[in-house]
Formats: C-alpha cells, sequence, structure tokens
C-alpha cells in the first residue's frame, strides 16, 4: 500500500473521529492539506501527520515513533476537552460520554445523537447506537433522523425572517393572504359555517393557540373532522394543524414552496447539507429506521411533500448547527429573535397531551411556563429556556437552548424509549429540570434480567377481565392479548414476580400458591385493578 492509499483511511479515521480533529489554523500545512483534501478544520498535528502520510513531510522512523506518540498525547487531552453547563461548572467531553453511555445502557435506548453548544459554537457531536438494530448498523453524526415536529420550530425560524423583511405579518388574519375562503379549500371545507376561522393569525398559529385539535385524527368528537373548539387566541392547545395553516399561507404570500424557502434561508447558510423537508436520494447513504419499546424496527417513511409541522430529515450534527444559530440570534434582527423568544400566552394545562384536555394545574407558574413563536419557554435560575420537542412512532427528540447563556442541547433518539432519560440526561448536562410531568416525559424504570427458567415458569394462557397470554422470545417475556388489540409486547422485571410495560402504565404482580407454582396475574392497568387466573 503506497502512502497515498493509506492517507485516504488515515483521514477517514481521524476526521469521522469528532473528538479527535477540531480548531482552526491558518499554519502552511493547514493549508497544504486543506489545498489537497477541501478539508480545512483539522488541528494542526493531524495535519502535520497526515502530509506525512502523503510524502508531504518526510519523516524519519524515530520522528515518526514521536509524532505518534505525540498525537496519542494530543488525542487523550482532546478527550479531556470541557463542556460549560449553565451553572458554569464543567463536565468532560470523556464524562458527556460515559452519561449519555450509562443511561442508555439502562434504559435500553437503542440509538440517539448529542449535540451541544457552548458560547454559541459547537461544542460536541456525537452518535450513539444502532441506525438498524436488527441489521447491527451504527449511527453516525451524519445519518439522517425523521425530524418529527423539530420541524415546526425550524419553520417558525423562517417565518420570523419573513417578519423581519416585512414579507408577512404575524397579526393579519391569514384568510387575506389567500385568494378565496379557507372552506373553499378541500383541507378546510370543514369549517364552512364556522367564520373563527378569520380571526385566526400567524401569532396563534406559532403560539399553537388557533383552537384547533393537534390533528383533526384526535378530534375528540371522533368524527375526524377540522373543528375550532374554543376561540383562537384565548388559550394554549397545541396544533400541527394550526402550523400547517400557516404553511399555506406563508407559500402563498411568498410563492415559494417550504424546501425551497428552508434551502434557501436556513440549510444552505447554515451548512445543514444533511436536512431537508422532503427525502433526497442522498439520504439513502445513511439514514436510521425508528424502533419500538421492544427495540423492534418501525417502516421508514420518504416523505415527498414538504409540511412544516413535520417532514423533515436531519443529522445530529445539523440540526445542533441550526441551534447556534438559534441560541446566538443569527440570521434575525434582535427584535425579531427577542420576539420570538417572548411569551406570547401562559400555560396553564395539566398535561401537554391530550391537547385539548382542559385539566389546567398551578404547577408551573413558578418556571412562568409559556409559549412563544415556535418555541416552549421557561424560567431557569440561569435566565429563560426555550425547547421544542419531537415525537412519532420510534422517534423522539428533544432541543433546548438557554440564549442568556448561549448554550444549547440538541438530544435526537431514534426509539421510542428514549423519552424515558429526557429528563435525567438533561439535569446531569446541565443542572436544569425540564417540566418533564408536563411533556410526559415519565422516567425509565430500572428493571433486571431474570433466567429463562424463571420467565418459563409464567409463561401460558391466563382469564378473566380479557384473555392474555404470556410467551418466551429470545428470553424476554411478551404479553399479548386479542381482547384489547396488543400484539406481542415486551415486559420487565423489577424482581422475579412484579413486572411492567413500558408502552403503557400497567404493572403485573404474578402471584404463587404454596407450592410455589403460578396461579394468577393481579394487574394494574392505568389505574384500573383487576386478576387474570393463569388457565394454561
Amino acid at each position: 500500500m503506497s502512502n497515498r492509499d493509506l492517507s485516504g483511511d488515515a483521514f477517514n479515521f481521524l476526521v469521522n473521529d469528532s473528538h479527535f480533529c477540531s480548531g482552526e489554523l491558518t499554519a502552511e500545512d493547514t493549508e497544504l492539506y486543506a489545498e489537497n483534501t477541501g478539508v480545512k478544520n483539522l488541528c494542526g498535528l493531524c495535519v502535520f501527520f497526515l502530509c506525512a502520510l502523503c510524502g508531504k513531510n518526510k519523516l524519519t522512523m524515530k520522528k515518526t515513533t514521536l509524532l505518534l506518540f505525540l498525537l496519542l498525547i494530543g488525542y487523550a487531552a482532546f478527550a479531556q476537552q470541557t463542556i460549560t453547563k449553565p451553572d458554569g461548572q464543567n463536565l468532560t467531553t470523556t464524562q458527556v460520554d460515559r452519561i449519555v453511555k450509562k443511561l442508555m445502557d439502562t434504559a435500553q435506548v437503542t440509538g440517539m445523537g448529542v449535540g451541544i453548544v457552548n458560547d454559541g459554537k459547537i461544542a460536541y457531536v456525537n452518535s450513539y447506537g444502532y441506525k438498524n438494530k436488527p441489521k447491527n448498523e451504527l449511527n453516525d453524526t451524519n445519518t439522517c433522523f425523521y425530524a418529527a415536529s423539530l420541524a415546526k420550530a425550524l419553520f417558525a425560524y423562517i417565518v420570523m425572517q419573513l417578519v423581519d423583511e416585512h414579507k408577512f405579518d404575524l397579526d393579519k388574519p391569514l384568510y387575506q393572504y389567500l385568494p378565496k375562503p379557507l372552506p373553499e379549500y378541500d383541507a378546510y371545507k370543514d369549517l364552512a359555517g364556522d367564520d373563527r376561522w378569520k380571526l385566526i393569525t400567524g401569532r396563534m398559529c406559532l403560539s399553537h393557540t388557533t383552537g384547533f385539535p393537534n390533528w383533526r385524527e384526535f378530534n375528540p368528537h371522533d368524527n375526524k373532522k377540522l373543528e375550532i373548539f374554543f376561540t383562537p387566541g384565548s388559550r394554549y392547545a397545541y396544533s400541527g394543524e394550526g402550523i400547517q395553516l400557516l404553511q399555506l399561507a406563508v407559500e402563498t404570500a411568498t410563492g415559494q414552496n417550504l424546501e425551497q424557502l428552508a434551502q434557501a434561508r436556513v440549510f444552505k447558510p447554515l451548512g445543514m447539507t444533511r436536512t431537508s423537508y422532503v427525502w433526497q436520494p442522498a439520504f439513502e447513504t445513511d439514514y436510521a429506521v425508528g424502533h419500538d419499546f421492544s427495540e423492534d424496527t418501525l417502516h421508514k417513511y420518504r416523505r415527498t411533500k414538504p409540511q412544516a409541522a413535520g417532514s423533515m430529515e436531519t443529522t445530529v450534527a445539523d440540526y445542533t448547527r441550526f441551534m447556534t444559530a438559534v441560541v446566538a440570534g443569527k440570521g434575525l434582527s434582535p427584535k425579531a429573535w427577542h420576539e420570538m423568544l417572548s411569551p406570547q400566552i401562559a400555560i396553564q394545562s395539566k398535561r401537554q397531551f391530550p391537547s385539548l384536555d382542559t385539566a389546567t394545574t398551578k404547577d408551573n407558574d413558578a418556571i412562568h411556563l409559556s409559549y412563544g413563536l415556535g418555541w416552549g419557554l421557561f424560567d431557569t435560575p440561569y435566565g429563560k429556556a426555550f425547547f421544542k420537542e419531537g415525537h412519532d412512532d420510534g422517534w423522539v427528540h428533544y432541543v433546548i437552548g438557554f440564549p442568556d447563556k448561549k448554550i444549547a442541547y440538541v438530544f435526537l433518539c431514534n426509539a421510542s424509549s428514549g423519552e424515558s432519560i429526557f429528563k435525567e440526561l438533561l439535569e446531569k448536562l446541565s443542572g436544569v429540570t425540564m417540566p418533564w410531568y408536563w411533556e410526559g416525559y415519565t422516567p425509565y424504570r430500572e428493571n433486571v434480567k431474570l433466567p429463562v427458567s424463571v420467565l418459563q415458569q409464567i409463561a401460558g394462557e391466563y382469564t378473566g377481565k380479557l384473555k392474555a397470554v404470556m410467551t418466551v422470545v429470545n428470553g424476554q417475556l411478551k404479553v399479548q392479548s386479542a381482547d384489547v388489540n396488543l400484539p406481542p409486547t415486551n415486559l420487565y422485571a423489577q424482581n422475579d414476580h412484579h413486572f411492567f410495560l413500558k408502552i403503557m402504565d400497567t404493572d403485573i404482580e404474578f402471584v404463587r400458591d404454596a407450592s410455589g407454582k403460578i396461579v394468577k396475574a393481579v394487574l394494574d392497568d392505568e389505574g384500573e385493578h383487576y386478576e387474570l387466573i393463569k388457565t394454561k
């Protein structure tokens, strides 16, 4: 193998190691290597080493050995690079890595990416676990993830740019941007007869106060129609439908579709080369699939129609780039940036979902939980925080920024179980507690691995209020019930007789008779208690 052949392998190793090659240098060697490769962000030591491999620098064996020794020292030092938390305390990158891995292992989170912004610049980006576990394929920082509702926050950023340029007015009723009355559009014909649609503005859409359900499919009247459930602007209720309506108005006002707007205003300026509101052929080389609670893979959708509410694909590296812009106010005037991150509506709902639930609480008054324009807001001991979640089957994400500190965190996860670690992960990395109960981020419960022989004693058929079947598959206890349309689903052990489900709030206590034989199961099923007798 020639030096030039070897340089390709070395280059791939060093450049793809997110801990190793960092820093901006203008030394002659850096320029030389950049000239030959087009890569500019390499540490001087890496450049020197790579140029030597390419034959640009002639080294004796003694000098090569010394250089390799220095490289190892440099790598170890860089691995201890510090990350500053909002409270001013520091973590090393090694500590960050350990925290993420331990939580993922404990809660059985299949895969994720983590990005951290310090001082308005990317300080850490890393990937963990699998992009496709059955195929044993690992995530990397360029792996495309379905972004789910993180797409909404990026759309809000675009809208605020248009507001800055006086191309869009947040307080102008949206119907005034359209060439015909809203109910004359097929998607909005259900609104005929309710003139409150004339009240809806862009500000209401971005602050989730339109009165729409999240999606018409979740209409509490169970009719799958789009309806307005309260006077627009009067209270908070998260709604993807509102974001979609705003997209229609924005595209009409600008004469450009969402993908065109995003590419020109965000993706290209910020170097987000693997992000798009529609599936791109280039994504086929490196993309993740979602995993359910049993770590089984879910179907990968390739979306071809740009939707502001959730058609975007991105990577942890790209979305961290976006967060650097948002946390620093890049791309917006100070006025627009401040308005985007200022409270538009106070939130008193007990939980974020179901979005139209009328139960209220004062539990979040102390942190002033509210919604801005595209972002949730709350107060912390270290200043204001803005955040956005993303959720779909197999996909859960959380991003949060602290503008006063120019610090931000990005958690992208291609596993349904990821939400169970978000509370603890953010606390350990930032020292801040999110409004996790309101967001529905129930912390994980630790479980133990039991011998198959113990699980086999539980396996069998159970009858009572419903019929259930317990089976053991690949060393894992599963429950299924045709009566409640429950497919084979993993049960997790706290001990040899107490198990729980992750997909719902259900605990099962298996009871033995005097001889030690399992005779029944006692269920605490989302607050309802009943027994199932083991019949077989």
